[in-house]
């Protein structure tokens, strides 16, 4: 016999789960058939499809977010020695892609009503060697950009904005992927929509388009597609350092048929979220997400705070939240914090961050959600916050 202590219950309600149905196997099997199943007319027709919707000029599509942020970082001139501003509350990747860059990030706080960058923040992290600034639109509610693009425009700063959960989000009525001089996405199944992996970037600048198309593909003077539709014989040439972060032909298939669905997957979240907003505010101590005038919350993720004087240890909730068969997730990392960027760069202090970090927790909520497993999610978690 397994000791319960070690066997935990099986997780009923997930944290999220993609919304798939049968037009997205019917459009990756059209793609299979046609033979084109690297990056192709169908990865072309997604970034054509995602341009118009959020109403920029151009999209380059890749193998997934961090790739982008990667290119991004490279046709904004960040390199060896030069530092580019970005927040520690969001994902790894974010940071990450300054390093793979060779520059170093510059962690600043996080505004404790949006957990987005604090543009009061930015300006004293601005030395000679700044290059870039990355606001995150995190857990799909957009940063508070025109600020951050003054002062970057003042100090001939680039802005690289992190929308990797954020599609479908606006500023100021503005889409996010339009505003930015480059913005990159997510299509990550914990996004609303996915390709399974994928990422692309929007810009309306039309030579760092076509600079990330090149670098995306090895460098390659001339994409695959072009190669096979020329009318005579033409062989590329590589004149930089590039990679191998395509989108492939079948990722972008699922993209397309998902792209149609994302109004129908923003409304059906932001009916779950308001619906969680209501039954949560009767738990004492639980603070529900903030949205400030300018952004609607796409809740891309629905992150609770726990205050420390009414609960019990966020950790702690999240193992009894566990052994009820529902799955939670710490809301979101302090990068600043994680052993690797210790060892790297020393210790920072953020102390908005580090409290939210240490009290913020995701529940589930996904497109396929009821209103009973919503209800349940929201005992089991009045029960577990009690000290």
């Amino acid at each position: 016999m397994t000791s319960p202590t070690t066997t935990p219950a099986v997780t009923q309600i997930p944290i999220t789960k993609p919304y798939l149905g049968e037009e997205e196997i019917a459009a990756v099997a059209e793609a299979i058939r046609s033979g084109w199943v690297a990056q192709g007319p169908m990865v072309a027709k997604f970034e054509r499809l995602l341009a118009e919707r959020l109403g920029v000029e151009h999209v380059v599509a890749t193998s997934n977010c961090t790739t982008s942020l990667h290119i991004a970082m490279i046709c904004a001139g960040v390199g060896a020695g030069d530092e580019v501003i970005v927040p520690s509350f969001t994902f790894i990747a974010t940071a990450n892609a300054v390093l793979y860059a060779g520059a170093r990030p510059v962690f600043v706080d996080i505004d404790p009503r949006t957990y987005n960058m604090d543009p009061t923040k930015v300006e004293a992290a601005i030395t000679p060697r700044t290059k870039a600034i990355v606001p995150v639109d995190q857990i799909g509610l957009a940063a508070e950009l025109d600020p951050i693009l003054e002062i970057a425009q003042r100090h001939g700063l680039r802005v690289i904005e992190d929308a990797a959960p954020a599609l479908g989000a606006t500023y100021r009525g503005r889409p996010i992927g339009s505003i930015s001089p480059v913005t990159c996405f997510s299509f990550h199944p914990r996004k609303s929509i996915t390709t399974g992996e994928g990422g692309a970037i929007t810009t309306n600048d039309a030579e760092i388009a076509a600079r990330a198309r090149v670098l995306r593909s090895h460098g390659a003077s001339v994409s695959d597609l072009a190669r096979h539709n020329a009318s005579h014989v033409t062989i590329e040439e590589y004149d930089e350092l590039g990679y191998n972060y395509r989108m492939s032909d079948i990722h972008a298939a699922l993209g397309t048929v998902q792209l149609t669905r994302l109004d129908e997957i923003l409304a059906k979240r932001q009916h779950m979220a308001e619906r969680y907003n209501r039954l949560i505010a009767q738990i004492p101590g639980v603070s529900t997400p903030s949205a400030p005038d300018y952004a609607p919350h796409t809740y891309q993720s629905y992150c609770v705070r726990l205050d420390p004087e009414q609960c019990a240890p966020r950790d702690e909730v999240m193992e009894r939240m566990l052994q009820l068969g529902i799955a939670t997730r710490r809301g979101v990392m302090a990068i600043h914090e994680e052993p690797y960027y210790v060892k790297r760069f020393g210790t920072v202090s953020l102390p908005v961050t580090e409290e939210a970090t240490r009290q913020t927790i995701l529940l589930p909520l996904f497109y396929e959600m009821t209103e009973e497993q919503q209800d349940r999610v929201v005992e089991a978690l009045h029960t577990t916050v009690r000290a």
